[in-house]
């Protein structure tokens, strides 16, 4: 049986460091062949909007840009939907490829026979 990984994103510049781990986990999991799913929350929905993802820093990560785009080109990639009404982001604002979703397609992802949820 294939595994599925979805993992969610809740930091973004407000904790760097736990930021880059969800989408460096989630980027080498897609390199790795895995079906992957993230889920952009909180502070990361920011980084569904053009541009944003190049203006994130971490020394010794690799640049999210570069990750983001390796998981959009794999997997799949959400923006959570109440995230995005409290930020006012619709889906004409998001980079091609991002889906807006709520917590339902979360949990159904979540528990699917296969699947394991990691949370940052």
């Amino acid at each position: 049986m294939a595994r599925t990984l979805v993992v969610k994103a809740t930091a973004g510049s407000d904790s760097p460091e736990r930021c880059a781990q969800a989408f460096t986990v989630a980027a080498t999991a897609v390199a790795s062949g895995v079906d992957v799913s993230l889920w952009l929350t909180g502070e990361s929905s920011w980084f569904a909007l053009p541009g944003r993802a190049e203006e994130f820093d971490l020394p010794h990560s690799a640049p999210l840009a570069e990750l983001l785009h390796v998981i959009l080109s794999g997997g799949r990639v959400t923006l959570c939907t109440q995230c995005a009404a409290r930020r006012e982001i619709t889906e004409s604002d998001v980079l091609p490829g991002v889906r807006i979703a709520g917590a339902a397609v979360f949990v159904e992802e979540s528990v699917a026979d296969g699947a394991q949820a990691l949370v940052y």
